[in-house]
């Protein structure tokens, strides 16, 4: 019974890992894709001058 023990943190770092890449993947693009981009693009206009 020690192994379960021993298996539930790493299945559980792997779970929420998993988790966390499917959010990130799932933000990119999409609705927000556009105005990401033209914050990026005014930001990078104010900082090359």
């Amino acid at each position: 019974m020690e192994y379960v023990a021993a298996l539930t943190p790493p299945v559980v770092m792997a779970i929420a890992f998993t988790a966390l890449v499917v959010t990130i993947v799932k933000s990119q693009g999409g609705a927000n894709k556009a105005k990401e981009d033209a914050i990026v693009d005014a930001a990078t206009r104010k900082t090359d001058g």
